[in-house]
């Protein structure tokens, strides 16, 4: 299970620098598709940053960590910290339908990827638990 977690993180590091690559862009976005669907006018927003560092900024340095902590077998963190992930980009998704009202593909896409991470790390640490209840009863009898 941490080899598919810190897959699907590689995959957050990698939207995330898409997103990265438009914040500091000048040029029209890629994903520019209609009035809905414009990745430029919500990476150069105001809450596409916080205390000037931007947020793809941010989504790199949490994807890699969920990598990292996968691959060190750090189940609880990995749910901790992919929680607290899904519970921002859930927050961003409100702002992109309810303020701005508009929507980033590459920000949806890192939404689908930190809920599918988040799903797996609680099947990873519901597994485990199970998992180690069960030899516990089993080296009783």
């Amino acid at each position: 299970m941490r080899y598919i977690i810190a897959i699907l993180a590689l995959g957050g590091v990698w939207v995330s620098v898409l997103c990265l690559r438009v914040h500091y862009s000048t040029e029209t976005s890629p994903c520019y598709i209609n009035v809905k669907w414009d990745c430029d006018l919500v990476n150069h927003s105001p809450y596409s940053e916080i205390k000037g560092i931007p947020v793809a900024a941010m989504g790199i340095a949490g994807y890699i960590m969920l990598a990292v902590l996968a691959l060190l077998g750090q189940r609880a963190l990995v749910f901790l910290s992919s929680l607290i992930g899904l519970g921002y980009a859930l927050y961003l998704a409100h702002i992109e339908r309810d303020v701005l009202m508009v929507w980033c593909l590459y920000c949806v896409i890192s939404l689908g990827v930190i809920a599918l991470i988040t799903l797996f790390s609680l099947g990873w640490l519901a597994f485990w638990g199970i998992r180690s209840k069960y030899e516990l009863h089993s080296e009783g009898e």
